[in-house]
């Protein structure tokens, strides 16, 4: 069954991770995709290892596990686009291409005729979106823009991490190149949107996008709750600025996550803990005061916490339908039967090492559903003459 971009054919002259996140996203989804690469050395990501996909043998491929998670689903050109012969291919396959995702810095690919304007005479009607530290515009431009930098301009790390008066409070990066991921959503849905435009009109355009510009923009509430409330965000650890209580809560052998999000689940967790009165204190009663006594409120639900262990509470607070849920190291969220039940763990052929694990797409199609073919490739695994 054909997936919903079949028929799309995109030509990917990225590399690291929000480009590749992006352009493995439009794999899924059934487009064809072309990754360009330097010949001998590759995407650099191929290299950042360990661990690497292991042969049959025990060996290493060279081929990183970090490599493998953004690339499946693409074929490989292994081809220098800094000599006129790789030029010239790069330019034919852009005759017959719908999409270009680029990531090289501002005016990198000018000098090579390989820039939007250059692309767009031969093909007018590509989508060609560009993928920066900080755009192709501004007093920033030209600088390098990487995941763990833009996390602390962009504002995310000051509020990440614990308090900094608390046992190992300070600053503190996402635990996944969120940055880059992000952007390579957000570079998902703007091409989409640009193609449903060509669509109607027939016209392509340039895609701007920035790591900087993206990591602010989901700042969500908590960017609103600065500029509406004028106050500063602080780090808060696991809680949560407008909600309380939502933190992680230790218990008598270790930690659960409660998200109690109304008046109401906080009358049933306080119905669980045997402390029924803490919903009828006035301090209490609605989520404005549980934030403004949010400390008071916090200290005397831990005491109650500390009675039980994790499975009591988890069984308890969820047969109320409070929401709460452990705090998963990795190898209990694949044996989770929920997510074994969605199919969020599978396996695909690799040519010298068997079977290696992927992780799903989460989207699920009614009409049109994913299905994977392929592996990330090999370096070089297709010829220029195949697209």
């Amino acid at each position: 069954m054909a997936g919903p971009l079949t028929g799309i054919k995109v030509l990917d002259l990225s590399r690291i991770l929000a480009g590749p996140w992006a352009t493995q996203v439009l794999a899924d989804y059934g487009a064809e995709v072309y990754k360009i690469e330097r010949p001998v050395s590759g995407d650099d990501t191929r290299h950042w290892g360990p661990p690497y996909v292991q042969n049959s043998d025990g060996t290493d491929t060279q081929e990183s596990a970090y490599y493998v998670a953004a690339n499946r689903g693409k074929q490989s050109f292994a081809i220098d686009i800094t000599s006129e012969q790789g030029q010239a291919q790069i330019k034919q396959m852009v005759l017959d291409a719908d999409i270009v995702v680029e990531n090289y810095k501002v005016g990198g690919l000018k000098k090579y005729g390989l820039d939007y304007d250059a692309l767009a005479q031969l093909n007018p009607g590509i989508i060609y979106c560009s993928i920066t530290g900080f755009g192709q515009t501004g007093p920033y431009a030209n600088k390098a823009g990487y995941d763990a930098m833009i996390q602390a301009m962009g504002g995310l790390m000051s509020i990440t991490g614990e308090q900094d008066q608390l046992p190992g409070g300070g600053p503190q990066k996402v635990g996944v190149a969120v940055a880059d991921l992000m952007t390579g959503m957000y570079a998902v849905s703007g091409i989409l949107a640009a193609l449903h435009h060509k669509n109607q009109t027939g016209e392509g355009q340039h895609i701007d996008l920035a790591l900087l510009d993206t990591q602010v923009a989901w700042l969500a509430n908590q960017a609103s709750n600065y500029l509406i409330g004028g106050d500063v965000p602080k780090r808060l650890g696991t809680a949560h600025p407008n909600i309380v209580p939502y933190q992680a809560m230790k218990v008598k052998n270790g930690h659960i996550m409660l998200a109690v999000g109304n008046d109401r689940q906080f009358k049933k967790c306080c119905q669980i803990l045997g402390a029924p009165e803490l919903a009828e204190d006035s301090d209490y009663a609605s989520n404005d005061q549980r934030v403004a006594n949010r400390d008071v409120l916090i200290n005397k639900l831990e005491a109650l916490f500390l009675c039980h262990d994790i499975d009591y509470w988890l069984e308890h607070l969820s047969a109320a339908h409070v929401p709460c849920g452990p705090i998963n190291t990795l190898d209990r969220v694949f044996e989770n039967p929920q997510i074994q039940h969605r199919q969020m763990l599978f396996e695909l052929e690799h040519p010298t090492a068997g079977k290696v694990p992927q992780v799903a797409n989460p989207v699920k199609f009614s009409a049109t559903p994913i299905e994977y073919h392929s592996l990330a490739p090999t370096l070089g695994n297709a010829s220029t003459n195949k697209a």
